[in-house]
C-alpha cells in the first residue's frame, strides 16, 4: 500500500473523531490550547491504538481465510464508509457534553476508534507496513482532532457532516480499489 493509501485512509477514519471534536469546540465555553492538544492526544492515540490491535487479531486468522482476505478488506471498509455516510446524512443531532474528563474522553475516544480497529483487521491481509500506517493514522487524527476543538468554537457544527462523509466516502473507494486490485481489474 502507498503512502498516499495510507494518507487517503487515514485521513477517512479520523473524520468520525474530527466531527466529535468539532462539536467538543462548540460545546466549549471558550477554548484554549490545552483543549486542542487533550483532543488530539485521546483521539490520535485511541485511531493510533485501534488498527495495531485489528492488525493482530487479523494476522492472527490471515492463514484461514487467505483465499478471500480481499473480500473481508472491500467489506470492511465499505460497511464503515457506508456507515460514516448513513450517520453525517442522517438529521439527528447529538448533544456534546463539554467535558474533557478521563471517563468522558475515554468512553469518546473508543467509540469513535472501532472504524479504525476494523481497518487494521483488514490490513493484516494487505501489504500494509503497519507501524506506518497507525503513525500517519495516529497523527492525521491528532491534528484534525486538534483543529476540530478550534473550528468547532468558531464555526459551529456546519463542517461535521461534510467531513464524515468525505471520510466514508474515502474508505468506500480504498475498499472498491483494493478489490479490483485484487480481481486484476485495475493495477496499482
Amino acid at each position: 500500500m502507498s503512502i498516499i493509501e495510507l494518507f487517503l485512509i487515514a485521513f477517512g477514519l479520523s473524520m468520525d473523531a474530527f466531527a466529535v471534536a468539532v462539536c467538543k469546540g462548540l460545546a466549549l465555553k471558550s477554548v484554549s490550547l490545552r483543549h486542542s492538544v487533550k483532543a488530539g492526544l485521546w483521539f490520535g492515540g485511541f485511531q493510533a491504538l485501534m488498527p495495531l490491535i485489528g492488525y493482530f487479531c487479523g494476522y492472527w486468522f490471515r492463514n484461514y481465510i487467505s483465499a478471500f482476505d480481499h473480500w473481508i478488506a472491500f467489506a470492511l471498509l465499505s460497511i464503515l464508509g457506508i456507515k460514516m455516510i448513513k450517520e453525517a446524512l442522517s438529521h439527528e443531532e447529538e448533544e456534546t457534553d463539554s467535558a474533557m474528563d478521563f471517563k468522558n474522553m475515554l468512553i469518546l475516544a473508543v467509540a469513535t476508534s472501532i472504524d479504525a480497529l476494523a481497518a487494521g483487521i483488514s490490513f493484516a491481509f494487505l501489504d500494509v507496513n503497519i507501524w506506518w500506517a497507525i503513525g500517519f493514522i495516529g497523527c492525521i487524527t491528532f491534528i484534525l482532532s486538534a483543529l476540530g476543538i478550534k473550528i468547532g468554537s468558531i464555526f459551529g457544527a456546519k463542517f461535521k457532516s461534510k467531513a464524515e462523509i468525505l471520510g466514508g466516502l474515502i474508505l468506500i473507494f480504498m475498499g472498491v480499489k483494493i478489490l479490483l486490485e485484487h480481481l486484476g481489474v485495475f493495477s496499482p
